[in-house]
């Protein structure tokens, strides 16, 4: 058994999130020499079920073993019939984490290094077209290049987001929606801090809102622009409150020099 190898393997499943769960089973199968062989394991995020089939096969040679794709299965335990697959493809160690798979079948983006048939590298922003479906399941996978003008980080500027103030948060608030989750943080409103979370929406060139119970939240209410319209109409009206007071001095001053 070529022990190299079998250590690069354990190392790909590690880095993409499987852990250490399936290595005794992998490692089985190998020393048995089984040309091509499936393994299955599962995950929970947000109390929700994901199952995974992750697929191995032999070289020419039976020396070396490759990992070359995983199916990954959100479950939908109140209708089966909406439970979502679809197959990952690793290229040279590289691809689609468990979560990021997790993060794609829940309808959001992942950013990820990509590869051209030249094994030339590029950034790409990835999410899954639910409408296009083919024989096996799978949904069409679209792609949104650096060409495609997409910059979070300004679309990020647009909220008054009290992480961007922190050099810190604010990377680790990139990192974590890059990775397509749908993370918290603090946008200040009508003088007040509120809770919300956002998840990266590249092919609207936006970002999605929602509120505590990830219920769809009307972004453009929440814009700087309009947080600073919502607090000069409030001083409008504060205002226009105080003008009933001032009038009859007005009117009264006028009268007096008609005297």
């Amino acid at each position: 058994m070529n022990t190299e190898n079998l250590d690069f393997l354990k190392n790909n499943l590690l880095n993409l999130g499987f852990g250490d769960k399936v290595n005794a089973e992998m490692e089985k199968q190998i020393k048995a020499k089984v040309p091509e062989f499936s393994l299955s394991t599962e995950q929970t995020y947000n109390q929700k079920k994901m199952d995974y089939t992750l697929h191995f096969k032999a070289g020419d040679q039976h020396d070396m073993y490759f990992f070359n794709r995983y199916d990954a299965s959100l479950k939908n335990e109140a209708d089966p019939a909406k439970d979502r697959m679809q197959t990952m493809y690793i290229n040279k160690g590289n691809g689609i984490t468990a979560k990021e798979a997790f993060n794609l079948l829940e309808g959001r983006a992942v950013e990820k290094k990509l590869y051209n048939k030249e094994s030339e590298p590029y950034i790409a922003w990835l999410k899954l077209d639910f409408k296009d479906t083919d024989d096996r399941g799978n949904h069409k996978l679209l792609k949104f290049g650096e060409g495609y003008g997409y910059d979070l980080e300004k679309t990020l500027a647009q909220y008054p987001i009290k992480q961007l103030g922190d050099q810190q948060q604010k990377e680790e608030l990139l990192r974590s929606l890059k990775k397509g989750n749908a993370q918290q943080v603090t946008i200040e409103k009508d003088g007040q801090s509120h809770k919300y979370y956002l998840a990266a929406e590249p092919q609207y060139k936006q970002v999605n809102v929602y509120d505590q119970n990830l219920k769809s939240v009307r972004r453009e209410s929440l814009k700087q622009d309009n947080a600073q319209d919502q607090s000069q109409a409030k001083s409008n009206k504060q205002n226009q409150k105080q003008q009933p007071d001032d009038q009859p001095r007005k009117q009264q001053s006028r009268k007096q020099k008609v005297h």
